[in-house]
């Protein structure tokens, strides 16, 4: 059995966050999904690029609600010199009139959720989890070996990070992933998240978990095993049995 386990150490400092939750099994490989479908998925990316742009009220990435809420976020643990949160990168990209790319089918699915909702998405290869899925502070030392990099970068002392046992998976709470646990093509089974730290925004990601649900189903042809959301009053929940 596997847990998603939001520790006492992230609702010390963030009691009215909310994590949305989908468990999914039985994916697509990348090269399995029709042709017909990947094109509707990337019209979706692309549809998503156009309305990040309500998102975006100033020129200046920082005094949108959406990223400074995040900037306000990583003020209050030890991050890494330059980590932003992963949907001020996907924003910084539309407002510079660069927009966010096709990928994969999965990817372009869950970079659309964030960019039409402003929200920070993510996932992992549950298959490549080792015991549980932890979000808390680290004392610091975590294996981590980021996605595209060929040298360790340990977490450090202070830092909000989720972790399994064998080290750190996405570090700074939702800046990098690393290679161990990241989705590849051929994932078939992920836990994927959508992350809200504004109670005021929770009918949003409600929204979000809900289409992202749909989109995981009809394209990707997903089996949605959980959806749930994880807060201060339900902070752990089973995603594997």
């Amino acid at each position: 059995m596997k847990k998603l386990v939001a520790e006492n150490s992230f609702w010390e400092l963030f009691p009215d966050a909310a994590i949305g939750i989908l468990a999914v099994r039985d994916m697509r490989p990348a090269a399995e999904v029709p042709p017909e479908d990947a094109a509707a998925v990337a019209r979706l990316l692309r549809d998503a690029n156009e309305q990040a742009n309500r998102h975006l009220t100033s020129n200046t990435i920082s005094e949108n609600e959406a990223v400074r809420v995040w900037r306000e976020t990583y003020r209050m643990f030890k991050t890494k010199k330059g980590a932003r949160c992963s949907i001020e990168n996907l924003l910084k990209r539309v407002l510079k009139g660069n927009p966010v790319g096709s990928i994969t089918p999965s990817v372009d699915v869950y970079n659309a959720i964030s960019l039409k909702y402003a929200l920070p998405v993510g996932g992992e290869d549950l298959d490549s989890l080792a015991g549980d899925l932890r979000l808390g502070v680290t004392e610091g030392g975590d294996a981590f070996l980021p996605l595209g990099e060929d040298a360790e970068d340990p977490t450090l002392p202070g830092e909000l990070c989720y972790r399994d046992d064998e080290g750190a998976v996405c570090r700074c709470w939702n800046w990098r992933d690393g290679q161990r646990s990241a989705l590849t093509d051929n994932s078939a089974n992920a836990i994927l998240v959508v992350e809200c730290v504004d109670p005021a925004r929770r009918a949003d990601l409600e929204a979000a978990l809900d289409e992202f649900a749909a989109l995981m189903e009809r394209y990707l042809g997903a089996s949605i095993e959980v959806r749930a959301v994880v807060d201060r009053a339900h902070p752990e929940l089973v995603i594997e049995p």
